[in-house]
């Protein structure tokens, strides 16, 4: 089984999340998704749930000369991730692992208010939180997302994304409330791999995403 596109997959996780019954009825979640991929999938999810919509932004930590293998990963608010077997694996010093910490909280901080531009981030206290991620490989990016759904005081913390391998979704379930996921194969090699259709998601596509489910809402 694999998904025509990020559409698709927001359809289906979106009937997977209701039928899971992780939101009262009559109670407005809130769907959080995360840049750049995640935002489509989340915006057809709440647009299901008749839930609100933001971005929770989330950035991986890169080891030294390769930024795309993650040691780690930062939210907003400084919420910070680390991979102490990896680090230490690899004799990666201190210093190194504060500067690039540094560094990503100065991005993720830029990027979620350049995403959000005039509307201001949603209040997460006392709601229910579905963060929402196109797939889910290690689970480091979306890990620091859901733990400062925690630290923030939200009421129900939920992570719901349409494909990740088992082990990692289990590593997930045992932090938060609920882990929704319909596809779940145990040989996992890419996210993209369960796509027919994976392109890269542009921050402008984000920004659009964002305006047109909030115009569709009438909250301007």
């Amino acid at each position: 089984m694999r998904y025509r596109d990020r559409r698709e997959a927001g359809e289906r996780l979106g009937e997977a999340i209701a039928d899971a019954g992780v939101v009262v009825s009559g109670e407005r979640a809130l769907v959080l998704g995360i840049p750049r991929g995640g935002v489509p999938v989340a915006a057809v999810v709440a647009a299901r749930l008749d839930a609100d919509l933001d971005v929770l932004v989330a950035h991986k930590l890169g080891a030294p000369g390769n930024p795309e293998f993650a040691i780690g990963a930062v939210a907003e608010g400084g919420t910070t991730i680390l991979d102490d077997g990896v680090i230490t694996r690899y004799g990666i010093d201190d210093g190194y692992v504060a500067r690039e910490i540094a560094a990503q909280r100065a991005h993720v901080e830029a990027r979620a208010g350049m995403l959000r531009g005039v509307r201001p981030a949603i209040p997460v206290v006392g709601r229910v939180c579905i963060a929402v991620d196109d797939g889910v490989a290690t689970g480091a990016t979306l890990e620091a997302a859901l733990r400062l759904l925690l630290t923030a005081n939200a009421a129900q913390v939920v992570a719901a994304v349409p494909v990740g391998p088992p082990e990692t979704l289990r590593r997930l379930a045992g932090i938060v409330d609920a882990v929704v996921c319909p596809l779940q194969p145990r040989t996992f090699f890419a996210v993209g791999g369960w796509y027919e259709r994976f392109g890269q998601v542009s921050d402008a596509e984000v920004v659009a995403a964002l305006e047109a489910f909030h115009r569709r809402a009438g909250e301007g």
